[in-house]
């Protein structure tokens, strides 16, 4: 019986990346992009001596999936980052009495580290929060998950949201 070797995968050139093309977009060193291949946490494949990434890989560590809760909050967190451009004053303070008041219920724990590291983000402006507020990013999902934006949106808006993202959601996920 004669086997055929298999097809090799193709990828086009344009897709791949050298480990420091990799590691300027992941805001790394070469040598850390290096350590995720050889721990296995970072799909390679060899060109001669030279490691080359795909441009989709490094794509889902910058932009990674976000469960169906994440990118509701998400969702939530952009409609209140629009009222905080609109009015910065009125939000912040909403946020600041509702920072306080949290912190008071949640002295200590992961909890109160969440809030000590909002607090961080609101003494670093505007700015930052409404980076903590739309980023896809590790620490703004959980950011996002002890928010202190409650009551910022109105019922009504909140209620509005919450309906559009249900309608996009069952829309982009329905069998």
């Amino acid at each position: 019986m004669v086997r055929a070797d298999p097809q090799p995968v193709v990828i086009p050139v344009l897709e791949l990346l050298t480990t420091s093309e990799a590691a300027t977009l992941l805001r790394s060193s070469r040598q850390h992009v290096v350590d995720l291949c050889d721990r296995g946490l970072l799909p390679y494949v060899k060109i001669g001596a030279h490691r080359r990434l795909r441009r989709s890989d490094i794509d889902a560590i910058l932009h990674p999936a976000l469960t169906r809760d994440q990118l509701k909050a998400l969702w939530l967190h952009r409609a209140v980052a629009g009222r905080l451009v609109q009015d910065p004053d009125v939000v912040l303070a909403k946020a600041a009495d509702n920072l306080e008041l949290l912190h008071r219920i949640h002295p200590d724990g992961m909890a109160a580290e969440w809030l000590d590291r909002w607090r961080t983000v609101f003494d670093s402006g505007v700015e930052a929060i409404l980076n903590a507020l739309t980023s896809r990013a590790p620490h703004a999902i959980e950011l996002r998950q002890n928010s202190p934006f409650a009551g910022v949106l109105t019922e009504a808006e909140r209620r509005a949201v919450l309906e559009s993202f249900a309608d996009r959601w069952r829309s982009e996920h329905a069998a």
